[in-house]
C-alpha cells in the first residue's frame, strides 16, 4: 500500500479518536498508562531510567509516584495531540486560557531581524505550533519517521497554513538561515539529541547531555532574536496557558560549550516547572562524551 493511502488511514483513525469527548479522551489515555506501567513497556523503562538518572535524591515512593504522572500525562498528551491534529485550529487555540507573552513574539517578528522559537518537549508542542502558525508564517524543524507513511502522516496533519516543515538534515541549515535573514520564524525542538559531531556535551539535570548547537549558531550568524515558547497544562480539562519568554543572551555566545549550557539551563528550568509535563519517555542520554568509560545507560 502506498505511503499516502497509509497516511490518509491514520489520519482518519486519529480523527476518529480525536471526536471523542475530553473526558473519555482523559479516561481512555489513563487506562494506556496503567497498561504501559503494567507490561512495562519502553515508555515507561524509558522514564523510570531518566529519572533515576535526572533525580537521583527522590525516595523510591516518590519517584514512584512521578513516574506513574509522567506516563498519565505522556498518554494524555498524545491523545490531545491526535484531537489538536485532526480539529480546525481555531476551535484547539480556544482551549489557551491564558497568553503570557505574546507581545514578545509580535515584536521579534515586527522587527525583521528574523525569529528563531525553542520550543522544549513541555506540555502540548504541537498545540505551540498552530499558535504560532496563527502569527504568521514559520518553519519548523523536525526529525523524518523511518516510516514513509510516518513521514506522510506528520507531512499531513502539520500541514496547515503558514506552517513549512523542514527535514532534520544536510540542507536543513542552509533553509531555516534564509528564512532568518528574510526576518522569518524558525521553530526548533532544542532538547533532540544530535548526531555525534553535531553538538556539544553540556549538563541537563547534573549528567553530561549531547546537545544541538544548531539553535545557537543560526542565533550568532543571523542576529535573530531567540525565544523559549511552550504550551502548559494548567487543568483537568482542554485547559492550557502559553507562555513566550525571551532567551539568555548566553544562547548565541561564540563558544558553543557556552552557548549549549545556557540553552540547556532554561530547558531544565522549563521542565522543572512541572517534571510530570516533560517528555522523560525519550532517550536523551545514550551517547556519552568520548572517553569517560560511560556506556548507554539504557542498555
Amino acid at each position: 500500500m502506498k505511503p499516502d493511502t497509509l497516511a490518509a488511514f491514520g489520519y482518519h483513525a486519529a480523527a476518529f479518536i480525536g471526536r471523542l469527548p475530553w473526558p473519555w479522551l482523559r479516561a481512555l489515555g489513563d487506562a494506556m498508562a496503567w497498561a504501559w506501567r503494567r507490561f512495562d513497556v519502553r515508555e515507561s523503562r524509558v522514564a523510570r531510567r531518566n529519572l533515576e538518572i535526572a533525580y537521583p535524591d527522590l525516595l523510591p515512593g516518590q519517584r514512584d509516584d512521578l513516574h506513574a504522572a509522567i506516563l498519565r500525562t505522556t498518554a494524555r498528551q498524545a491523545l490531545e495531540t491526535l484531537r489538536f491534529w485532526t480539529r480546525p485550529a481555531g476551535e484547539n487555540l480556544a482551549c489557551l486560557r491564558e497568553r503570557h507573552g505574546e507581545a514578545l513574539y509580535d515584536e521579534a517578528l515586527a522587527s525583521g531581524k528574523g525569529v528563531i522559537v525553542a520550543a522544549p518537549h513541555f506540555g502540548n508542542w504541537e498545540l505551540l505550533n498552530q499558535w504560532l502558525a496563527s502569527r504568521g508564517p514559520i518553519a519548523i524543524v523536525y526529525r523524518p519517521p523511518e516510516s514513509p507513511a510516518g513521514d506522510a502522516f506528520l507531512l499531513r496533519v502539520r500541514g496547515a497554513d503558514n506552517i513549512r516543515q523542514v527535514r532534520a538534515e544536510g540542507p536543513a541549515v542552509r533553509q531555516l538561515w534564509k528564512v532568518l535573514k528574510d526576518g522569518g520564524a524558525v521553530g526548533i525542538l532544542p532538547d533532540q539529541q544530535p548526531k555525534m559531531g553535531d553538538g556539544e556535551f553540556a549538563p541537563f539535570f547534573g549528567k553530561p547531555a549531547l546537545t544541538m548547537t544548531l539553535v545557537s549558531r543560526l542565533a550568532e550568524r543571523t542576529g535573530a532574536t531567540v525565544l523559549f515558547a511552550w504550551c502548559e497544562r494548567i487543568g483537568p480539562g482542554p485547559d492550557f496557558a502559553l507562555h513566550v519568554e525571551r532567551a539568555p543572551a548566553a544562547i548565541a555566545d561564540t563558544d558553543a560549550v557556552t552557548a549549549v549550557t545556557a540553552l540547556n539551563q532554561a530547558v531544565e528550568r522549563i521542565a522543572r516547572r512541572d517534571p510530570a509535563q516533560y517528555q522523560w519517555t525519550y532517550k536523551r542520554y545514550t551517547l556519552r562524551p568520548e572517553g569517560s568509560g560511560e556506556g548507554n545507560p539504557y542498555h
